[in-house]
């Protein structure tokens, strides 16, 4: 599966120059301030001229994984209520950004509730305008797109619980390490 970017020129610059810098430009590091290691981090999804600076600033201060999972509001009401995409890659202007598939294998073996689906991933912008800054200021980095429709609260209680054993998982694995 290779996700084509469908608000490149829109959302965010569809030429790779303008976009790398408009995402280093949203993202100066606070020389004051070490990257914060955290679990989650909730940025804004509109287009780069309205919350790029706020997401940008939000990315600058973190330490970002080599491997990510992004959640993301799905505006439009095609495809499944919860869906992943498992396996291929997310084009930008920058490159293909690669899904990480052991990860979302294990994402959705611990959630029964998502579903692979393409479809709602599509026309989606509200993850497709993260991955530049992934990009940008994780290269080499790996991740799981997973877009939330209407669902009911219990459908999220049990995402966000599925996601808190993979990431317990994960930490079990690199402290045996």
């Amino acid at each position: 599966m290779l996700r084509l970017p469908a608000f490149a020129g829109r959302f965010y610059p569809s030429d790779s120059k303008e976009l790398s810098d408009a995402v280093r430009q949203y993202s100066q590091p606070d020389a004051q301030h070490e990257a914060i290691p955290v679990k989650a981090c909730l940025v804004p999804h509109a287009g780069y001229m309205y919350s790029g600076h706020v997401a940008g600033a939000a990315f600058a201060r973190v330490a970002i994984p080599r491997k990510v999972i992004v959640l993301g509001v799905r505006h439009h009401p095609r495809g499944e209520p919860a869906a992943i995409l498992s396996s291929g890659a997310w084009r930008t202007p920058l490159g293909d950004a690669p899904i990480d598939e052991a990860l979302a294998a294990e994402l959705r073996r611990e959630c029964a509730l998502l579903r692979e689906d393409s479809v709602a991933h599509s026309t989606e912008h509200s993850l497709e305008v993260q991955v530049p800054f992934l990009q940008v200021l994780a290269p080499g980095f790996s991740f799981v797109p997973v877009a939330l429709g209407t669902v009911q609260f219990e459908s999220l209680v049990s995402v966000g619980e599925a996601l808190g054993r993979v990431l317990k998982n994960a930490k079990e694995r690199s402290q045996s390490h």
